[in-house]
């Protein structure tokens, strides 16, 4: 399915950790490494292809994940002719993608790369946002680029286990956006570091 100008709809997905890295996988039988990705079908919004993709790449499904962000507008990269099937060229000429943000709220170990007959993958890995872009096939590097870049902000913040919590000390938030202990208050004689009310002796 092509567009008046010789691009397939597809999608992209760039799928986080808890920790924001991202799913890397390598292309089987390659020495690329890229996103999970996939064209749209006919009748299928981007979404439900996306779902699809997810499940058939690495395994996932819906309930796996939660939707952060996705692209306004289709990104554009053209397929040089190399790579193109002879019956195909003159009129493919490369992909239009949607690309998700989406976040694991699973395990990882959920991940399965032999989810189907056909993967897609053959080993994978958590990188850090900010992928290596000499390791991707040239013609998609640009794409990628602007969609971590388009996506980039709204990446979840971190979650911030802290040994205070633990201790009943509680948190403040600076300005930044981190986390620091509340300052200890005195509110009497009856008030225990932190502001916990203590019993009163017996009169």
């Amino acid at each position: 399915m092509l567009d008046r100008e010789g691009f397939r709809p597809n999608v992209g997905i760039v799928l986080l950790n808890q920790r924001n890295q991202v799913f890397w996988g390598k292309r089987i039988r390659t020495h690329s490494w890229q996103f999970p990705q996939g064209g749209i079908d006919r009748g299928e919004s981007p979404e439900q292809a996306m779902f699809r993709e997810l499940h058939e790449e690495v395994g996932l499904l819906p309930e796996h994940v939660r939707i952060v962000a996705r692209t306004r507008d289709w990104l554009r990269y053209e397929v040089p002719d190399r790579f193109i099937r002879r019956d195909a060229r003159g009129h493919y000429k490369g992909q239009k993608q949607i690309w998700y943000l989406l976040q694991l709220v699973a395990q990882d170990w959920q991940l399965n790369l032999r989810a189907t007959n056909h993967p897609e993958f053959d080993a994978w890995r958590w990188n850090d946002y900010w992928v290596p872009l000499d390791v991707v096939v040239e013609f998609k590097r640009g794409v990628y680029e602007l969609a971590l870049t388009e996506l980039a902000r709204f990446l979840p913040r971190p979650e911030q286990r802290n040994r205070y919590l633990r201790g009943g000390v509680r948190m403040r938030e600076r300005g930044d956006g981190t986390a620091v202990p509340a300052p200890i208050t005195h509110s009497g004689p009856d008030t225990a570091p932190g502001g916990i009310e203590l019993p009163r002796a017996p009169a």
